[in-house]
């Protein structure tokens, strides 16, 4: 499998974890002043060998995944404040063998996202706070947590449809009948700031996180 160019020594276990990092800080909406880093399975075994505790710090400060930075990026993390504590869980059965959880706090803010490398650099955004996502953060995506009404997957594919941007994926999870939802869209182009802005003016969306198609 031919991955990135990137930091070694690993595709699954440095430069896709830089990938889920980046991914996380764009749902965060920045680099986070708190961290909790949760590695499991495989990861839980290797991660200071194989580097993925370097590489998921420096993802958390924007590194992409041939930055020379990430073999110091512990000492950078300190050196910028960034707080930072590591867990392992090795023996899961309900997770990926190369998964990791990620509690981000920044300012009054908090997130929790659960991703998996796939190999050779790719990713699968798993979870966000609690709601199943899969997506790959390789494409336009949007996150939209919104109250459980009826004909909310209509209308917002309606509006995305009037983007004339074409919907490569989408879920929705929700916690309940009528409870919160969270509509996770991969697009194959992106979609305005005006709409993003009438989407947020519907009283029953809360949140929406915009996630354009950049290099992770």
């Amino acid at each position: 499998m031919i991955g990135p160019i990137m930091i070694g020594p690993s595709s699954s276990h440095t430069a896709g974890v830089v990938r889920i990092a980046r991914a996380a800080i764009r749902i965060l909406g920045g680099i986070p002043d708190e961290v909790i880093v949760t590695f499991y399975n495989s990861f839980a075994r290797t991660y200071e060998g194989h580097g993925s505790d370097r590489a998921i710090i420096g993802g958390l400060m924007d590194f992409k995944t041939d930055e020379p930075l990430i073999k110091t990026a512990l000492d950078i993390a300190k050196e910028k404040g960034l707080i930072y504590k590591f867990k392992s869980i090795g023996n899961s059965s309900i997770h990926h063998p190369n998964t990791i959880k990620l509690n981000l706090k920044k300012g009054d803010k908090s997130i929790e996202v659960i991703g998996e490398s796939l190999g050779g650099g790719l990713i699968n955004i798993a979870e966000v706070d609690g709601f199943t996502a899969n997506f790959s953060a390789q494409n336009h995506s949007l996150i939209i947590k919104a109250n459980d009404v009826s004909g909310a997957i209509a209308f917002i594919a309606s509006i995305i449809a009037q983007e004339n941007a074409n919907i490569a994926t989408m879920s929705v999870s929700r916690k309940g009948k009528n409870d919160q939802a969270c509509h996770v869209i991969e697009m194959d182009s992106g979609i305005q700031k005006i709409t993003l802005e009438y989407m947020n003016s519907i009283p029953w969306i809360k949140e929406i996180i915009y996630i354009p198609d950049i290099d992770l």
